[in-house]
């Protein structure tokens, strides 16, 4: 009867949690009865569901819209009004682009281009798929970069360790096959079901099946059952041979999220923030695509060299002499893989009209952000001097994500089809991601409007005391720590309405706080269920969960070290974070503290 029960509470208790949990805040509201301490119940109780997921997040990020007018903190259509701001305008266009980018195959043309570039040497080659994947993680999201370059890892992997086979003769396997699929296996459906991070809007995985099997017997790979087989096992089970293959695996999916960093757009904390700043301080000016980039581009180059030195060392040895040995000499297995790698190129065909368009489209808004308001001259935003603050990045990415639904993809001999469809547009529209950020919004107007966020300067008012450095590495490691259990949006969404007044306690520019924290929430790279990234790559069999933790371990401290040195030298100058801005308020009787 006992375990009967006990199996019953565990298999609810996720119901239980849910139950349990609010009223063990209700004191707050019941007891202390004020505006702060109803905005705080609130706060708790969807940081505790954001990090614990036993709700959806999107439907957490719903409990303002139901609980702030119970209140009586905001009437209702001014919560819904904070749920769809200028951020989700720029995320539609640049899903728009993204989705054409994979659509048409550009991703694979640009990745493939890139390997070529840097060789075939084990570390040139895991340079070049990892600056090729940070690459594609600049303008697309962190996942569907990952799930468009493992499948060539994985081709070229398993062409190396079947060359070492057949001899290390430089032979290759002319009946390699390399499918793609849609379908959901299991396992990755359990990696995706117990993953914490919805950084990203993907929840189709792609699955890589190499096929060694003779050309006849290839009619039989429609049936669903074998196409949708699990990545096989590596060929050849040496030690060096396996640590490559861990080595390569790990380097993407970190490369994912160094690289997300880069750009505004590139993941979900860079845009929630560069929105809360908007919303917070209307007439802070700071951020924009350009300055950012100027910002975060250099952490990117410094963390993804140290990084893949890191995973050299870590994995392969400590053998660097390929850094300055030029004798053009390659291996069968180098080989094997030059081969496979321009026999994917070649693959691709010519480049068609259709990937023409839309590396115009992604160049021609690459500029426009980067000339609209450069800060250090005038730009095109100036031409309408009448409407100051009008246009920002989402007006460029929405006019140009607009023309995906107008050119058509084909000349005029076939029917009329544009660039995407709205089908192809919202399979990879990340909708619970704009719920979640909506929230979070609504979350941080409540916290304004009740008086919480000046309650909580007043409380962190004595850490005005300590060096300013010291208060952004504590911050940073507390949000890098978090955010290894917790999803990244959620993470920056719970600590943003924390650390602003924090900043404003301590009589510090704001974004000497804010810049480093969100950098360092994308820094998920200890667990396969950090974050999705981590579990694509996870899934393919590779690597263990302790081959992660490793890495991962040394790559936050890179990262981490990588922020505050940009934060305190070139950061300085490019944001004035060495001054208390006009744009953000001045609290009474608090200790100046200038960095």
């Amino acid at each position: 009867m006992l375990r009967s029960v006990g199996r019953g509470l565990w298999n609810y208790r996720s119901l239980i949690f849910i139950i349990f949990t609010p009223l063990l805040l209700l004191p707050l509201p019941l007891v202390i009865r004020t505006k702060v301490a109803e905005c705080a119940f609130v706060l708790l109780l969807m940081a505790v569901f954001w990090v614990t997921e036993v709700i959806p997040l999107s439907m957490t990020a719903m409990l303002p819209a139901l609980l702030f007018p119970m209140f009586g903190i905001m009437k209702s259509s001014n919560v819904a009004k904070e749920y769809f701001k200028d951020f989700h305008f720029l995320l539609v266009g640049v899903i728009c682009l993204a989705t054409s980018i994979e659509k048409w195959g550009l991703h694979r043309r640009i990745a493939l281009r890139l390997v070529s570039m840097v060789g075939v040497n084990p570390a040139w080659l895991m340079l070049g798929f990892m600056s090729g994947c940070a690459f594609l993680s600049m303008w697309v999201q962190n996942t569907s970069a990952v799930t468009m370059v493992m499948p060539i890892v994985e081709a070229v992997l398993q062409q190396i360790l079947k060359a070492k086979e057949l001899g290390c003769n430089g032979n290759v396997n002319p009946d390699l096959q390399l499918y793609e699929t849609d379908m959901k296996i299991e396992s990755v459906k359990k990696i995706a079901r117990d993953e914490k991070k919805p950084d990203a809007p993907a929840e189709i995985f792609t699955c890589v099946e190499i096929q060694t099997l003779p050309q006849s017997d290839q009619s039989d790979q429609s049936d669903p059952a074998q196409a949708a087989a699990y990545v096989p096992a590596v060929v050849s089970r040496s030690q060096q041979d396996l640590m490559m293959c861990k080595a390569m695996c790990i380097g993407i999916a970190y490369s994912s999220n160094i690289g997300g960093i880069t750009t505004l757009p590139g993941t979900s904390p860079n845009l929630i923030f560069s929105e809360y700043l908007n919303q917070i301080y209307p007439e802070c000016n700071c951020i924009n695509f350009g300055n950012w980039l100027l910002m975060c581009f250099p952490i990117s180059v410094i963390m993804l060299l140290l990084t893949w030195i890191w995973l050299y060392w870590l994995f392969l040895g400590s053998d660097f002499t390929f850094l300055w040995q030029c004798d053009g000499v390659q291996s069968g297995k180098e080989k094997a893989a030059r081969k496979v790698i321009e026999e994917e190129y070649k693959s691709l065909g010519a480049v068609r009209p259709q990937e023409i368009f839309t590396g115009m489209v992604f160049l021609l808004m690459v500029v426009l952000w980067l000339t609209r308001s450069p800060g250090f001259m005038p730009g095109w935003a100036s031409l309408f001097p009448h409407h100051s603050g009008y246009i920002t990045d989402a007006t460029v990415a929405l006019l140009l994500g607009f023309l995906f639904f107008i050119v058509p993809a084909h000349g005029p001999d076939k029917k009329y089809e544009a660039m995407i469809s709205w089908d192809e547009f919202q399979a990879l529209m990340p909708w619970k991601v704009a719920l979640l950020v909506g929230g979070g919004f609504a979350l941080a107007e409540g916290a304004k409007e009740s008086g919480m966020s000046l309650w909580v300067a007043k409380l962190l008012m004595p850490l005005g005391d300590m060096p300013v450095l010291a208060t952004v590495t504590v911050a940073c490691i507390i949000v890098t720590t978090l955010t290894e259990v917790a999803s990244n949006a959620a993470t920056i969404t719970i600590f943003l309405p924390i650390l602003s007044p924090l900043a404003e306690a301590i009589h510090v520019n704001p974004l000497y706080v804010l810049i480093p924290t969100t950098l360092c929430t994308s820094f998920s790279f200890l667990l396969p269920v950090s974050n999705p990234p981590n579990a694509v790559v996870f899934a393919y069999g590779h690597i263990t969960i302790m081959d992660m933790v490793k890495a991962g371990l040394g790559v936050n401290v890179i990262g981490l070290l990588a922020v505050l040195l940009a934060v305190a030298t070139w950061g300085v100058p490019l944001f004035s974070l060495d001054t208390y801005p006009e744009w953000a308020p001045v609290l009474p009787a608090i200790n100046s503290t200038i960095p």
